[in-house]
């Protein structure tokens, strides 16, 4: 009896030490007002990214979901209404697996609507493949059709005066490594028929977010918009969607226990797009609704550059 009451005092404590540091909760407190403002939200149909339009939404701002499925959309959006009563939610048809359906939507946006206030990049994916364009499936979802649509829509942010870029990254991104010269040619961050192989390119790709952010905020230095990244904290979503079936018979109970639901996960992002005082934090890290220091290969200016600059090549802007 004395072993099992020891043993369950070891789980117990183990349990109580997770909850508190690897899958702590956190709240927003921001206040920031949302009547009037446009928000896009990529993959803004499920998970992390339905939860934050559904904030949002309840807090006045016009919404859309920026993603591929149409009926996940509008499933959504129905709801996100009947939740919040706001019939300002709508969904725009956005594959960041395409550069022509980026531009595609950029285009349809900046003719339809006259402001843009909160961008958020959330969208992502572990797995292997190509995009229509040829690039590893990682690094053209995670990173280059957000770099893309970034690009694309920071005049409209500069307009409305005050926007904001929100980037979901991962505490993952600290096991990551890029070399940017070597991105260039292979146009992967990584491949092969392993999870380990995805993770380890899921790890890049995050690692690339931060870098993004950490370049667009030098970029930026002088406007009226700033940049931030995120940890989300470790959330139940689809992002392994792409996993075989035993990993995810492996993973779901431990999912089921410990990780956050998609509320939760939110919390973050939500904290970057409403917290107000934050702009001297822009380029920086956030986790748990706080700013973090981010690992020192995430806070490489020469690297930063060189990515961006590889970033603009393969994506057709210079």
């Amino acid at each position: 009896m004395f072993h099992l009451l020891v043993l369950a005092g070891v789980v117990l404590g183990g349990y109580i030490l997770l909850t508190q540091t690897l899958f702590k909760r956190s709240k927003c407190k921001g206040q920031a007002a949302m009547a009037g403002k446009t928000v896009i939200i990529t993959g803004g149909n499920t998970g992390i990214g339905k939860a934050t339009a559904l904030r949002l939404a309840g807090r006045g701002a016009k919404v859309i979901l920026a993603c591929r499925n149409r009926d996940k959309a509008q499933d959504a959006i129905a709801d996100i209404q009947q939740e919040t009563g706001s019939t300002d939610v709508f969904y725009m048809e956005l594959d960041l697996a395409s550069m022509k359906s980026v531009r595609s939507f950029a285009e349809m946006f900046l003719k339809t609507e006259s402001r843009l206030d909160l961008l958020i990049n959330n969208a992502g994916l572990v797995g292997d493949g190509q995009t229509e364009d040829g690039f590893g499936i990682q690094l053209g979802v995670n990173h280059l059709g957000h770099f893309l649509l970034s690009h694309l829509l920071l005049g409209r942010l500069k307009e409305a005066g005050g926007g904001r870029v929100v980037t979901l990254s991962s505490m993952a991104h600290s096991w990551g490594h890029i070399d940017p010269e070597a991105l260039e040619v292979d146009k992967h961050l990584g491949t092969g028929k392993y999870s380990w192989q995805f993770f380890y390119a899921y790890c890049n790709s995050k690692l690339c977010n931060v870098l993004f952010t950490h370049e667009l905020a030098k970029r930026l230095k002088g406007s009226n918009v700033t940049c931030y990244s995120l940890h989300p904290g470790v959330v139940r979503t689809g992002l392994s969607r792409h996993c075989s079936l035993w990993q995810k018979v492996f993973i779901e109970p431990i999912a089921r226990l410990l990780f956050l639901d998609p509320e939760a996960g939110a919390q973050t992002t939500l904290h970057c797009c409403l917290q107000e005082g934050i702009e001297p934090l822009s380029g920086r890290y956030f986790a748990c609704c706080a700013v973090q220091e981010s690992c020192a290969k995430a806070r490489d200016d020469a690297v930063a550059q060189k990515l961006w600059e590889v970033s603009e090549r393969l994506c057709g802007i210079s």
